[in-house]
């Protein structure tokens, strides 16, 4: 389903980069201009990704964990190496990706809709699964612009979930948004992963990523610090924070 070979991502860092005459001539005299100092995200790693499977990726902040999900979901391509995804892919990865925040809940869902592939025949029948589902239907003439990080989660994860993906990609959407919508989100995600769906999860929740995944990668610094059990990797990963 999926398959990540050998995958390097770098990032320019622009330190050389300038923005004035005076520093363009400073950084000529220095001959600091046009340096690259590049920052290694992902370094080498590898993994495979079974249909049907639950897998966690767990790691400190700078980890590469959220640079890992965009390069799966095809928001960026890797510096070397290759990635192979087979199926649809929901994506729930930066919350309001793909909403404009002038338009409304409403007009956002047949935005976000398009985006994901789905027609406006489809979107207009889904509409009120929609608003049942975020509990927004007071809100769906506002702008986005004034909805708080909450409300966007749960516009968001419902225009994503309206359909069984082939995969869900999902970076902590569970842990935003108060208490009953985390508990509506995670019941929903119990029933993609019972109908067949592949999920790859983000979470610093340890806990719950133990009980939903089989298995779980540990990143450290880009690189893979160990594959294996999700309860055996989250004890390990556990014990090394303290």
């Amino acid at each position: 389903m999926i398959g990540v070979d050998n995958v390097i991502m770098e990032f320019n860092l622009n330190r050389g980069k300038v923005r004035s005459i005076k520093e363009f001539l400073f950084a000529k005299v220095s001959d600091d201009i046009d340096k690259k100092q590049m920052f290694r995200a992902l370094d080498n790693v590898n993994f495979q990704v079974q249909e049907g499977e639950i897998f966690g990726i767990v790691g400190n902040n700078g980890a590469g964990k959220s640079t890992l999900l965009k390069l799966l979901a095809g928001i960026m391509k890797p510096t070397q190496g290759s990635i192979k995804v087979n199926g649809t892919i929901a994506p729930m990865i930066e919350l309001g990706t793909g909403f404009d925040f002038e338009l409304s809940a409403l007009e956002n869902i047949y935005l976000s809709g398009s985006i994901l592939g789905y027609g406006k025949k489809f979107l207009v029948e889904k509409v009120p699964e929609i608003f049942d589902f975020s509990e927004l239907w007071d809100f769906k003439d506002v702008p986005v612009k004034y909805f708080s990080s909450g409300m966007v989660a749960r516009l968001a994860f419902s225009v994503s979930t309206i359909v069984v993906p082939d995969i869900l990609i999902v970076d902590e959407i569970l842990s935003v948004g108060d208490m009953s919508f985390q508990k509506k989100s995670y019941k929903r995600m119990l029933e993609l992963m019972q109908g067949g769906t592949t999920v790859v999860y983000v979470s610093h929740d340890v806990e719950s990523l133990a009980e939903m995944c089989s298995r779980i990668l540990w990143l450290e610094k880009g690189k893979i610090r160990k594959i294996g059990d999700a309860k055996q990797v989250c004890d390990e990963y556990i014990a090394s924070l303290s």
